[in-house]
C-alpha cells in the first residue's frame, strides 16, 4: 500500500520557496535543527510580559542579529499556549481584535524584496484566546472582532521568527490610547492570561525617529545622540522600576521629540507593564543595540 501523501502547511510551503541562501531560511535550518519547543504547562507559572522593538518592516528576516536573539528569546521561555500582541501598527479605539483565523496577512510595508509579500504564517485558530480577552474586558469596553483582519507586520514579522513552525495561536488587540496610565490599566485586565499560558507581547521599537534618520545614521552605521540618548534613559527607568517616569516620557525623556516623533512605537511599553506582576519590578532586557541607529531594546517582565 503506497504511504498517504502528507501535503505540508500554506506556511511551510512558502518558506520552502525561499532561497536557500535567503539569511531566513539558514534560520529555518537552524530551527528545525534545535529539536522540540517544550510546551508551557502551569507548573511553570505565569509567562512574563514581553516589549519587543521589531524592527523596520521585514528587516529582520535578513538580518541575523535579529533573527537568532529572537528565537534565543522565545526558545528560553515554554512555548505559549497563545500570543497576545499589541503593536504600533494598530491603533484603534474603540478597542478591536484582529480575526481568530485570518486568511492573509497584513503586508503593511513597502520599498522591499517583493519576496516578503509571498512570506506567510498561518497560525492555528485563536478563537479561545478572542474568548478569554473579551471576557477579562468591561462590558464597556467590549472589543470587536474583524471576521478578516489579519497580523499587521509588528506582530508576524517578530513572531514568525520566534516561533517559525506557525503553531502557536496569535491574536492582535488595538492599541486604543496613546495615554500610558490607560494602557497601564489595560495591561493590568490583561494579566491573568499569563497565569495560563499566553505570552501578552507590547510591539513598538524603543526609537523611532524615522524622519531624522540621515544618510551618515543609514550608510555609515552611526547612532543618533537623540536615539541613544532616549535608550540610556529608558534603560535606567526600567531598571529601578520608574513607571511614572516612564509615563512622562514626552517631557522628561532627552532626544524627543526626535525619538517619537509619534509615539505609537512607545506606547506598546505600558500594555507589556501592566500585565506584569509588578510594574515597578525591575526587567529583564533581553535584546540591546542598533539598528539603522535605532534602538533596539526589548525586555520581559515577570
Amino acid at each position: 500500500m503506497t504511504a498517504p501523501t502528507t501535503v505540508p502547511s500554506a506556511t511551510a510551503a512558502a518558506d520552502a520557496r525561499i532561497p536557500a541562501a535567503h539569511p531566513f531560511a539558514a534560520h529555518l535550518r537552524r530551527t528545525a535543527a534545535a529539536g522540540p519547543h517544550r510546551a508551557w504547562t502551569s507548573d511553570d507559572g505565569p509567562l512574563p510580559s514581553l516589549y519587543l522593538s521589531h524592527g523596520g518592516g521585514p528587516m529582520p528576516f535578513q538580518d541575523p542579529a535579529w533573527l537568532a536573539p529572537l528565537h534565543d528569546w522565545a526558545r528560553a521561555l515554554p512555548r505559549p499556549r497563545a500570543v497576545l500582541v499589541v503593536s504600533a501598527h494598530w491603533e484603534s479605539a474603540p478597542l478591536a481584535l484582529s480575526a481568530a483565523r485570518p486568511a492573509e496577512l497584513v503586508y503593511d510595508f513597502g520599498g522591499f524584496d517583493p519576496i516578503y509579500h509571498c512570506f506567510r504564517y498561518d497560525t492555528p485558530d485563536a478563537g479561545e484566546l478572542a474568548r478569554q480577552v473579551t471576557a477579562l474586558l468591561p462590558d464597556a469596553g467590549q472589543p470587536h472582532q474583524h471576521a478578516r483582519r489579519g497580523l499587521d507586520h509588528g506582530a508576524w514579522v517578530p513572531l514568525k521568527i520566534m516561533y517559525p513552525g506557525a503553531d502557536v495561536p496569535v491574536l492582535q488587540l488595538s492599541l486604543p490610547t496613546d495615554d500610558p496610565d490607560r494602557l497601564l490599566a489595560l495591561g493590568m485586565r490583561l494579566r491573568p492570561l499569563r497565569e495560563q499560558g499566553v505570552l501578552v507581547v507590547g510591539s513598538g521599537h524603543m526609537t523611532h525617529g524615522l524622519p531624522f534618520l540621515t544618510r551618515e545614521v543609514l550608510t555609515g552605521g552611526v547612532v543618533p545622540g537623540w536615539s541613544a540618548d532616549f535608550d540610556a534613559w529608558a534603560a535606567e527607568a526600567l531598571a529601578r522600576g520608574d513607571v511614572a517616569e516612564l509615563a512622562r516620557f514626552r517631557s522628561a525623556a532627552p532626544g524627543m521629540p526626535y525619538a517619537h516623533p509619534t509615539v505609537e512605537h512607545f506606547t506598546p511599553l505600558f500594555v507589556a507593564l501592566g500585565a506584569a506582576t509588578d510594574p515597578a519590578a525591575p526587567v529583564t532586557t533581553t535584546l540591546d543595540g542598533y539598528a539603522l541607529g535605532l534602538s533596539r531594546r526589548s525586555f520581559q517582565a515577570a
